[in-house]
């Protein structure tokens, strides 16, 4: 028997998603109707997703004061690694906020604030680093 349209390669037997087939696509409901989280592993994985990020932020800043310091200790050097320690920090901070904040039964999504720190700071590390190199 073919699947309907749409349906092609579902394997939960449902044409919802939550599994049941009654084609509520509701799953699991709190009293007053809103969707009771599922804690599952995606809190889980978005925690180590940042730490994994932090720690290569980590790595650039700490491979930066190396540069400075194994080139000779000079004025630029010592800037950009002081400035990708700054920069660090500031990401260190929002990573920090964020993961406390998905610790939260309904976490919101990431402020718009914190995503261009974050891009900000990630764009920053790059270009310190590339400056280093030079």
């Amino acid at each position: 028997m073919a699947a309907p349209p749409g349906d092609a390669g579902r394997r939960d037997g449902g044409a919802d998603g939550d599994g049941d087939g009654d084609g509520s696509g509701s799953g699991s409901r709190s009293g007053d109707g809103a969707p009771v989280r599922d804690p599952g592993l995606q809190p889980e994985r978005t925690r180590l997703a940042w730490r994994r990020t932090t720690l290569s932020c980590t790595v650039v800043a700490v491979l930066a004061a190396r540069q400075a310091i194994h080139g000779g200790a000079t004025a630029a050097g010592l800037a950009g690694a002081a400035l990708s320690a700054l920069v660090w920090l500031a990401f260190l901070g929002v990573a920090h906020r964020r993961t406390l904040a998905l610790d939260a039964v309904a976490p919101g999504p990431l402020p718009v604030r914190a995503a261009i720190a974050t891009t900000g700071c990630t764009i920053l590390l790059a270009l310190f680093a590339v400056a280093m190199l030079a």
